[in-house]
Formats: structure tokens, C-alpha cells, sequence
């Protein structure tokens, strides 16, 4: 990303620490001995808006936060990513539905959400020390275009798939 972009970063623990010369911090706290000055991702996901972000970042996506970073993405925050631990690529929606829904996002909401906010899912995997891609998905939203929440493989580590063709479109448009 360019210097002049502002990141803004939301974490549990700081873990991540990209060298960028335009580049904020937010950790949460859990509560002191008495309960009191807690703070949490969701909260701090709504302050870093604040800060005017070109780019937010949430290091792990476990609860209320999922909402607020798809929020944030759909309002004019062009660009953003999250971790978000499932299986595949393909489990990326129901696992986000799962972390979403007991929160008080309804289901069809999260979908919509999802659908215009979440374009990319890129798979990880650990191999000993290091991880490895090993899929790039798209969100496919189905031929209505509005809730689908099909995931259509673009790129594996075995070559590209069948949506491959759309992802190299949407990275043309990106750069143009």
C-alpha cells in the first residue's frame, strides 16, 4: 500500500507489525481485577473508524466484531481484511454466520453485509512454522446477485479453478 494510506490495525494481543510508515495500532484489554475498563474488539473496530482509516485490519474475528468490520466495509472503507479460523475457504460463511447470528445480526442482514462487503477469501494453512496459501476464493452471491453464499474457487495450490477468470477480471478493475 502507498506511504501515504493510513492502516489501522485492531487486535486482541499485537501480533502483527507490517512495516508501514502511516500505521496505527489498537489492542484490546480485558477487564481489570474488579471487572471495570474492559475493552473489546467491536468497540475498538468503531473507534478505529474514527481515525479515518484507508485500510482497517482485524488481526482475529471470534464475535460481535465480524459485524462491525462488514459494517465498516460497507461504508466507504475500501479495503480492509480480517482472520477468520474455519476449515476452507468454503466454511468462511457459515463461519462467519456462527460468530455473527448470537450477537443479534439477523441472518438475512449478515448476508446482505457479506455479500457487499466480502469479495476474497484466502485460504491458509500451516506447514510447520510457516503458512501457506492454499485456495483463493470468491463469494459467488448465485444468479440473484443478492443473498448466495457460495464460495467459487479461483486459485488452489493446484492450479486455477473455475472462477479464476472472474478474479483476474476484478484485479484488472482494481487497478484501473
Amino acid at each position: 500500500m502507498p506511504p501515504s494510506e493510513r492502516i489501522v490495525i485492531v487486535e486482541d494481543a499485537a501480533e502483527l507489525a507490517p512495516d508501514h510508515p502511516h500505521l496505527l495500532t489498537l489492542e484490546a484489554r480485558p477487564a481489570n481485577i474488579e471487572g471495570a475498563g474492559a475493552v473489546d474488539l467491536a468497540s475498538l473496530v468503531r473507534q478505529a473508524l474514527r481515525m479515518r482509516p484507508d485500510r482497517i485490519v482485524i488481526g482475529e474475528c471470534r464475535g460481535a466484531e465480524v459485524s462491525e468490520l462488514l459494517a465498516a466495509l460497507n461504508t466507504g472503507h475500501d479495503g480492509g481484511a480480517g482472520t477468520l479460523h474455519c476449515n476452507a475457504a468454503a466454511d468462511a460463511p457459515a463461519r462467519l454466520e456462527a460468530l455473527a447470528l448470537p450477537h443479534g445480526m439477523p441472518r438475512a442482514g449478515l448476508h446482505a453485509q457479506l455479500v457487499a462487503a466480502l469479495r476474497v477469501i484466502i485460504h491458509l494453512r500451516r506447514k510447520g512454522s510457516r503458512r501457506q496459501v492454499t485456495e483463493i476464493a470468491l463469494i459467488d452471491t448465485g444468479d440473484t446477485g443478492a443473498r448466495g453464499l457460495g464460495v467459487a474457487t479461483a486459485w488452489t495450490r493446484h492450479g486455477p479453478g473455475p472462477a479464476a477468470g472472474i478474479l483476474e477480471r476484478l484485479l484488472r478493475e482494481r487497478d484501473a
